[in-house]
């Protein structure tokens, strides 16, 4: 079967181009319109127009977009799966892993070929190259993540922003004046990951209403990187007294780096982390954190995208508030 893939490939122009020009959703120049049309000739390409989404059946399949990248955290994109998969299941719809990297082939094929009924994207970076073909495309989607313009997209997401915020509130609150955030790995950041971004936007926004000195770091995995990030933490800032962690690996290794340079958690360190609530929980120093709610933002999807295949008027944004559990890893400054 003749993809969309295959059509962009023979034009030179990407899928989501392929996609505008012969729906006609959106203004694409003569010439392109043209050489797309003449591609899909000559391959043989047929649209939707004789197939699944014109004939009204269903898949009975969602699929999952989960791009396995660089900084990306098995366990957390474990976690959304397994929440989608239960209820997904619950509503009778199987579902569909696309696990390609970069760009929009997978939803491209899933479109093309009707596999699915409609598609959940995780992993949203703040100008995502899917948008595109996701705007165009007649598949359904639901986002869990929300870009930088999020105009005519339906977005789920943990206000992440916030939770920066409320990190730094509460440390603020305890006394502490320098503080630093230990983030994602630094390629998370390079291809500006929505969720990342946001947090370090909160985690500073509120370090400077609160008038402290901070810092915000990214970091990758693994003891020795959590060892350089500390010592770089205490040269750079030697007044330091608390810690927020975005980087759920780096959690317990960090309290080891810091204990093994003299910081004590919580006695002379205050630690924060915005991760899954039993990673918090089991530390080694149980951490105060913010929990990231796997389960409710995939259930929550699938619902949104069950209701947008209904045809049920569903917001275009879903922000749910941060909620800050307190545990043993934080105390008052010079407790």
């Amino acid at each position: 079967m003749v993809k969309i893939t295959d059509v962009a490939r023979r034009a030179g122009v990407s899928p989501s181009t392929v996609s505008y020009a012969l729906s006609g959703k959106r203004p694409i120049s003569d010439a392109t319109r043209r050489r797309v049309q003449a591609a899909a000739r000559e391959l043989g390409y047929r649209t939707d127009d004789g197939g699944r989404f014109r004939s009204g059946a269903r898949a009975k399949v969602l699929a999952l977009a989960v791009p396995m990248r660089p900084g990306i955290h098995v366990p957390v994109v474990t976690q959304f799966a397994v929440s989608v998969v239960t209820a997904a299941r619950a509503r009778d719809h199987d579902v569909l892993l696309l696990t390609q990297g970069e760009g929009d082939e997978g939803i491209g094929r899933v479109t093309e070929t009707g596999l699915a009924d409609g598609v959940i994207v995780t992993d949203v970076q703040l100008q995502d190259p899917r948008l595109p073909l996701l705007r165009s495309c007649s598949l359904p989607s639901v986002l869990i993540g929300v870009p930088a313009e999020a105009d005519g997209l339906t977005c789920v997401d943990l206000d992440f922003r916030a939770a920066g915020e409320l990190c730094v509130d509460h440390l603020a609150g305890l006394g502490h004046r320098t503080v630093a955030l230990v983030g994602s790995p630094p390629e998370v950041y390079v291809r500006r990951t929505a969720f990342a971004r946001r947090l370090v936007e909160g985690f500073t926004a509120a370090a400077g209403r609160h008038g402290l000195a901070s810092a915000a770091l990214p970091c990758g995995t693994g003891r020795d990187a959590a060892r350089a990030v500390a010592e770089r933490l205490l040269r750079d800032l030697p007044a330091l007294t608390a810690v927020v962690v975005h980087n759920e690996p780096l959690v317990d290794p960090l309290i080891e780096a810091f204990e093994q340079l003299g910081m004590r958690v919580p006695g002379d360190l205050s630690l924060t982390a915005v991760c899954p609530a039993p990673v918090a929980a089991a530390a080694r120093v149980p951490v105060t954190s913010v929990a990231v709610p796997a389960a409710e933002l995939g259930a929550r999807a699938v619902h949104l995208l069950i209701r947008k295949l209904s045809g049920a008027p569903v917001p275009g944004t879903t922000l749910l508030p941060p909620r800050l559990t307190e545990r043993a890893s934080t105390a008052p400054r010079g407790h």
